[in-house]
């Protein structure tokens, strides 16, 4: 779950060519000059956290609304901020799963870049675009390709935040002099004074919260990182980039995965190997039911994930869903709904923020994939204190191997880990 941090070898690019690290004056727009002087900046006060010493925030900037809001914030609030822009994947690289067609935006593209600097320039801040590539395809990408080969379903979002956006990006921010990173997430984090440990709290939008992608991060990382949206609402953070007169305050936000920008998982799969000319292991096999019965043949198991009902081309006389996959014999298991229901589960790689370590059975609600009501559950501790033993108090649909399975206690983040 957690990384070795090492020497990360990131490239900066300068946006307008100051010396790395150097304040720069903006451009003489009168937008800029608006965006420098607080007093001018309409708006409520937002509580940021500053850090410690006072010292410089490495904005962690997408080019979208939030994180765009997020260096507008604290520059409006007279705290020193740098712009970091993290180049991830090579757009060009698979030209095959473009979509000219789409009509929204996917994270991390050549334009959000593009965005990044204007706002980096509106504000009249420094910026850099720093090069984690390598890093995203070895602990992201690759990743993604083997659980998907391995009938797991992934989340390569989370793998990001783990190994890249809270760990190589705050590595890269202290080489610039900065003390913590803020990101445009929707999270809270505070210090427990009694305890001595930073917790994770939800977001106040529920609708927008993202504390299920961020069950990973450490003690330490934790220490280091302002989520300065925390506390608002998606329409308040829209109407903040309006008053600040930010250029992407009215931008759609994204929607694919960075590297699969038309969402088709499969073909990314088959692409990727190909490129890196490598054959796509045994794919053809059978689809089965849960007796055995043999009711067709698919090309491969990375085009199912469990709980999933389109696409399996095999007639019968109710509706079926994939209840299982069999990675090694190649065999989809499909059944009706209620063969889905799951009573309990086992979940690796557990990080624990809420507490040291689970010493006893506690009550949480679990969530298991980002968009499911978090339910009643009991967390047991096992020989391996890599692993948890979970229970519902009722059986849940869909419990995918390869998700998160993030533990709440109302709003509090206790601790997470990956369904097997």
């Amino acid at each position: 779950m957690h990384s070795k941090r090492t020497g990360s070898g990131a490239i900066f690019a300068a946006a307008d060519g100051p010396p790395r690290g150097a304040r720069s004056a903006p451009p003489g727009e009168p937008a800029a000059a608006r965006a420098r002087n607080p007093e001018a900046a309409p708006g409520p006060r937002v509580e940021a956290s500053r850090a410690p010493d006072g010292g410089l925030i490495a904005v962690a900037m997408s080019g979208g609304v939030d994180s765009s809001t997020v260096a507008g914030l604290l520059h409006r609030d007279r705290q020193p901020i740098v712009g970091l822009t993290m180049q991830l994947w090579n757009q060009r690289r698979l030209p095959e799963l473009s979509d000219p067609d789409a009509t929204s935006g996917r994270c991390c593209s050549l334009d959000d870049v593009y965005d990044a600097r204007r706002v980096a320039e509106h504000l009249g801040v420094p910026y850099y675009v720093v090069n984690f590539e390598k890093r995203f395809e070895q602990q992201v990408v690759e990743p993604f390709v083997r659980e998907y080969l391995a009938g797991r379903t992934p989340i390569p979002c989370t793998l990001c935040n783990n190994f890249i956006k809270f760990d190589q990006f705050l590595e890269m921010a202290r080489q610039v002099g900065a003390s913590r990173i803020a990101t445009g997430h929707y999270a809270r984090v505070e210090r427990d004074a009694a305890g001595g440990r930073f917790l994770l709290r939800k977001g106040l939008d529920e609708t927008k919260d993202q504390s299920y992608f961020l069950f990973g991060l450490t003690q330490e990382q934790l220490a280091h990182t302002l989520f300065p949206l925390g506390n608002l609402r998606k329409s308040e953070v829209r109407q903040l980039a309006r008053d600040l007169g930010l250029p992407v305050a009215d931008k759609s936000e994204s929607q694919e995965i960075c590297f699969v920008p038309n969402g088709d998982y499969a073909r990314f799969v088959e692409l990727y190997l190909e490129d890196r000319g490598a054959p796509l292991p045994g794919a053809s096999g059978e689809i089965v039911t849960a007796d055995g019965q043999v009711l067709g043949e698919h090309s491969g198991v990375h085009h199912f994930t469990v709980g999933q009902r389109r696409g399996l081309r095999v007639a019968a006389g109710q509706p079926l869903y994939v209840v299982s996959i069999q990675a090694e014999s190649r065999r989809i298991v499909v059944g009706p709904e209620e063969q889905l229901l799951c009573r309990s589960f086992r979940a690796r790689g557990v990080n624990w923020i809420a507490c040291e370590r689970l010493e006893a059975p506690i009550e949480v609600d679990a969530k298991i994939r980002h968009r499911f009501t978090p339910a009643p559950a009991t967390v047991r501790p096992t020989a391996d204190p890599d692993r948890v033993e979970v229970e519902f108090a009722t059986p849940q649909r869909s419990v995918t191997p390869g998700q998160a399975a993030v533990f709440y206690q109302q709003d509090l983040v206790v601790g997470g880990g990956w369904i097997e």
